[in-house]
C-alpha cells in the first residue's frame, strides 16, 4: 500500500513477491493469468465512513447495507380506482361508496364497513378494512355506488407493504460499485449516510526518448504520447482517482524518480513502455534492481509482456507500448484488478456470441483481440490487427475474443463479442 494518508480502516499491503511465478512457468494462457492475478490480490484502501448519498456516485460499498425500514412501508395502491374487500366473486354487483378518499401523501384514516368501496389514487395507503383495489376503468359509479361487472382476486392492484424490501433484509453488499440505481435503494429505505472505500489512486506513467506530450515539438522519428491520454481517461472513467505520472526518458534515473513519486501519492501504477527485456527498456530494468518484479509472458495477441512489480510496498501494472497492445491489456487485466485493489469485486466481462462477417484462419497457440463493432446483427472487425493502429480503437466498440485453439473462422461462424461497456466503459 502507498504512504499516502489513510483516514478509514488499516488495509493489508500486498507481499513483495505477490506476482512471482512458479519456476518453469513460460506462456501463460489467458484464463490461467487472470486467475492467477486474482488470487494475489486484495484491496489496499481504507475506508470513509458515513458518507452521504450525493457523495456514492462511483464508490465502493465497503460494508453490506441493511434496510432500516421496510419498502413500501405500507401496503398501497398499485393503480387510481376504487379500494374495497376481496375477493370479488359475485358479479355483476353494486357496492355503495363512502365519502372521502384515500390519496399519496392523504390516506384515509377510517375504516370502510364490509360491502363497501372508496375511492383510491395510486401510491395511496389502503384504508383499514379493504385488501383489493378495482381500476377506474373496469367498473362505473352511478348516484354514489359502485357497479362492477368482473370478478376480482383478493389482492388484485394492491402493493403489499414490505413487498420490495422488508426490514433488515441485506439490500446491498459490500465490494458493490453505487450507480444511481443503487443510490435510489438506499433513498427509499432512508439511508442517508454509508461506508465505502476510499478512491483508489492510479498514477499512470509514460516512457520513451520517442514519446512526446501533445503540444510539444517532434521531429519525424517522435510520436505523441496516445497512452497517458487513453489511459488517464480510463482510470477517470472507472471512477478512480487519477495521478499523471507524466513522462519518463529512457534513463534509469529518469524512471526511478517517477516510480518513486508514484510510491508516494498512488495505490498503484499504470506504466506503459519499457517492459520488455531490451537495451532501452528501463521500466523493468528499474523494477528488478530496486523492487521485485516478474514478467508475466501471456499467451495474448496483441500484448504478451506485462510486468506485474511492487515497488516500495505499491503494485505496479507495465502495460506495452504499442497503444493497442496497451489498449487490451488494461482492459483485459488491469481493469479488473484495480477493482480488486479498490474494494470491489473481480469481474470477467460479459460477451455475447454474435455471428462474424468475416473470414480468418487463426494459428493455434494464442488468444487474440480483434477489435470490432456490432453492426446489422454481426459482427465486424478492423481491417488491420496492427498494435500501433490507433484509428481501430476510436473505430472499434469492443473486442471479439478468440481462444488459444487453431480456429477456422467464416461469415456467420459465431464469435465470442464483449463490449467495451462490460469493462465499465
Amino acid at each position: 500500500m502507498s504512504n499516502a494518508a489513510n483516514n478509514g480502516s488499516p488495509t493489508t499491503p500486498l507481499r513483495n513477491d505477490c506476482f512471482a511465478l512458479p519456476p518453469g512457468v513460460n506462456w501463460t494462457p489467458v484464463d490461467e493469468a487472470l486467475a492467477r492475478l486474482r488470487s494475489r490480490l486484495h484491496p489496499v484502501v481504507g475506508v470513509d465512513q458515513d458518507v452521504p448519498l450525493a457523495q456514492l456516485n462511483g464508490r465502493i460499498l465497503a460494508r453490506d447495507v441493511y434496510a432500516p425500514r421496510a419498502h413500501p412501508p405500507s401496503s398501497n395502491s398499485a393503480v387510481d380506482g376504487y379500494a374495497l374487500a376481496g375477493p370479488l366473486t359475485e358479479v355483476p354487483c353494486v357496492l355503495p361508496l363512502i365519502d372521502g378518499r384515500s390519496a399519496a401523501g392523504e390516506p384515509y384514516k377510517g375504516q370502510v364497513p364490509e360491502g363497501h368501496a372508496i375511492r383510491i389514487l395510486t401510491g395511496a395507503v389502503m384504508p383499514a378494512g379493504t385488501d383489493t383495489v378495482v381500476l377506474e376503468e373496469d367498473c362505473e359509479v352511478i348516484d354514489g355506488q359502485l357497479h362492477l361487472n368482473g370478478t376480482l382476486k383478493a389482492g388484485a392492484n394492491r402493493r403489499q407493504a414490505g413487498e420490495d424490501i422488508q426490514v433488515q433484509d441485506c439490500i446491498l453488499t459490500a465490494g458493490t460499485r453505487l450507480t444511481p440505481t443503487q443510490i435510489s435503494v438506499l433513498a427509499s429505505v432512508g439511508i442517508e449516510s454509508v461506508d465505502v472505500y476510499q478512491r483508489l489512486r492510479v498514477g499512470v506513467l509514460s516512457t520513451g526518448d520517442e514519446v512526446k506530450p501533445v503540444g510539444a515539438p517532434v521531429t519525424d522519428w517522435q510520436i505523441y504520447d496516445a497512452n497517458r491520454p487513453m489511459l488517464s481517461a480510463m482510470v477517470t472513467q472507472l471512477g478512480y482517482e487519477l495521478v499523471d505520472l507524466g513522462h519518463a526518458l529512457d534513463r534509469s534515473e529518469d524512471v526511478k524518480a517517477a516510480l518513486e513519486r508514484g510510491a508516494e501519492l498512488c495505490d498503484l501504477i499504470l506504466t506503459s513502455g519499457g517492459v520488455s527485456a531490451g537495451d532501452e527498456d528501463h521500466v523493468s530494468k528499474t523494477l528488478k534492481a530496486h523492487g521485485e518484479i516478474s514478467n508475466w509472458r501471456i499467451a495474448i495477441k496483441p500484448g504478451r509482456p506485462l510486468a506485474l512489480a511492487m515497488f516500495k510496498g505499491t503494485p505496479v501494472v507495465g502495460l506495452p507500448g504499442n497503444p493497442v497492445a496497451a489498449w487490451v491489456c488494461a482492459l483485459r487485466f488491469a481493469a479488473p484488478a484495480m477493482a480488486l485493489l479498490a474494494g470491489g469485486e473481480w469481474f470477467e466481462p460479459r460477451s455475447y456470441p454474435i455471428p462474424a462477417n468475416f473470414s480468418k484462419n487463426k494459428k493455434p497457440g494464442r488468444s487474440e483481440m480483434l477489435r470490432a463493432r456490432v453492426r446489422d446483427g454481426q459482427v465486424e472487425v478492423f481491417g488491420s490487427e496492427g498494435s500501433g493502429r490507433v484509428t481501430g480503437l476510436a473505430w472499434s466498440e469492443g473486442l471479439v475474443e478468440l481462444d488459444e485453439s487453431a480456429q477456422k473462422i467464416e461469415p456467420g461462424t459465431p464469435v465470442r463479442f464483449i463490449p467495451y461497456g462490460s469493462f465499465g466503459l
